[in-house]
């Protein structure tokens, strides 16, 4: 039984592979969160978005640039106002403009170049230009005042450049022991203060709430005093206007003085009676046996 051999050439092998690595080469997947930037021959030529796309084999390439937030921190010396030294912690978070990436690219090769170059130092001076205006304890206590500051001024710094700042944030301030001790005694001076001032409030209201308590029980007496005292006025004007108007019912008619006589009459004649002669009076009176 004789087998067969099938010779294949050479030339259609390496087609054939150089067929399916061109295949690959031209095949390219940006990220989530960043932007692909397509070189042809080292030249940047146009900016894609996240997903699948394709490329000229072996001519073209790919670099990303992140265009999700980033965070850079920087911890740096300086003085307060009272010139006393201070190491501080700051952090910036920040991000590139989508639709400006090749255009940073261009301009500074990439993320690194750029934060080396321009975001890092501008960073630093907007934060420096700032904490010699505080002093310590107002740089401890008032941090917020001290990150819009510097949050003002960075931005300003990085006016016409393709990112947006978004926010700062003041991570760490050292300083030296013998100050924060000073601070924190002085603190709890205050708290203290405080706190004595709160009761000596507390104090006085109490005693102004039993002042008013006793206002209110006096008013209450006097007004009862006073419906009292009305009320007997009242009594007196209805007691008064009642006997005048009887006195002079009275005047008015004669009658009323007999019906009144006869009522009050307890049945016996009068023992005695006054005469016109010489004997004046006379004595009613049956003699005694």
């Amino acid at each position: 039984m004789k087998i067969e051999k099938f010779n294949v050439p050479v030339k259609s092998i390496v087609v054939a592979v150089g067929v399916i690595i061109a295949g690959v080469n031209s095949v390219y997947t940006v990220n989530e969160g960043h932007i692909g930037i397509v070189k042809r021959f080292s030249e940047a030529k146009e900016q894609v978005n996240p997903g699948l796309h394709f490329k000229m084999p072996f001519i073209d390439s790919v670099e990303e640039i992140e265009v999700r937030t980033r965070k850079n921190e920087e911890r740096m010396a300086s003085s307060t106002k009272e010139q006393m030294p201070v190491t501080i912690s700051v952090s910036v978070n920040w991000t590139v403009d989508k639709t400006a990436a090749l255009e940073l690219f261009r301009q500074y090769g990439g993320l690194s170049q750029f934060e080396n170059r321009i975001l890092d130092p501008r960073f630093r001076a907007a934060t420096k230009d700032v904490i010699p205006q505080y002093d310590a304890e107002k740089l401890i206590q008032d941090r917020a005042s001290a990150i819009q500051a510097i949050e003002a001024n960075f931005i300003e710094e990085m006016k016409g450049f393709p990112v947006t700042v978004d926010n700062i944030q003041i991570e760490n301030i050292s300083l030296p022991a013998k100050y924060l001790t000073s601070i924190e005694t002085k603190q709890t001076e205050k708290n203290l203060a405080d706190a004595e001032k709160h009761k000596l409030a507390r104090q006085n209201l109490e005693a102004q709430r039993d002042v008013n308590t006793a206002k209110a029980k006096a008013d209450g007496i006097k007004l009862v005093a006073i419906a009292e005292a009305e009320s007997i006025r009242i009594k007196g004007l209805a007691e008064a206007e009642a006997i005048t108007a009887k006195a002079k019912a009275l005047g008015n008619n004669p009658l009323i003085v007999k019906l009144t006589e006869a009522q009050n009459w307890d049945g016996k004649l009068p023992a005695t009676i006054l005469g016109s002669s010489n004997m004046p009076i006379l004595d009613m009176r049956s003699p005694s046996k």
